[in-house]
């Protein structure tokens, strides 16, 4: 069975799809914390303009994009501003796919994840956006392209 996120050819979806306007979206910004806000409205509204369910659109997309953003500008870039973060999302039919990009050297996802409310990983400080992120999406992965990418799919319900 092929999922969504390996059906997506970023550059063709819209002529495939006739999607309306406003998805794919592609866009670039600084490693700093206060352009999250900016672009995580605009996928929220954009999904909301493409009627996903309002839990989506209020919650998993938000918490989970912020997470990832976050991540990818904390830790993937440390903070420099000269580096980017890029941001890619595709809609279609049946699921949201996002797309974080940033220039850091990748992480091994499946070491990173772990229960934060288990009583052993209370005091640990780091590991709480991958969880989120896992219980609010779909599907989460990470893969190297000339940086390192987490991937964000969410299906309609």
């Amino acid at each position: 069975m092929t999922e969504p996120a390996d059906r997506f050819a970023f550059g063709s979806l819209p002529d495939e799809t006739g999607l309306p306007p406003g998805l794919p979206l592609d866009v670039r910004i600084p490693s700093d914390v206060r352009y999250i806000e900016g672009v995580v409205g605009v996928v929220a509204r954009t999904c909301a303009a493409l009627a996903f369910p309002a839990r989506a659109v209020n919650l998993q997309v938000p918490v989970a994009l912020t997470e990832a953003l976050s991540n990818a500008i904390l830790y993937g870039n440390g903070a420099d501003t000269s580096k980017r973060v890029r941001i890619r999302a595709l809609i279609d039919e049946r699921a949201l796919v996002m797309e974080v990009y940033d220039e850091g050297s990748g992480f091994d996802l499946t070491a990173c994840l772990h229960d934060p409310t288990d009583p052993e990983q209370l005091e640990r400080e780091d590991g709480r956006g991958l969880f989120l992120m896992t219980r609010l999406m779909d599907r989460v992965e990470r893969f190297s392209d000339g940086g390192n990418v987490v991937r964000l799919t969410l299906h309609r319900s």
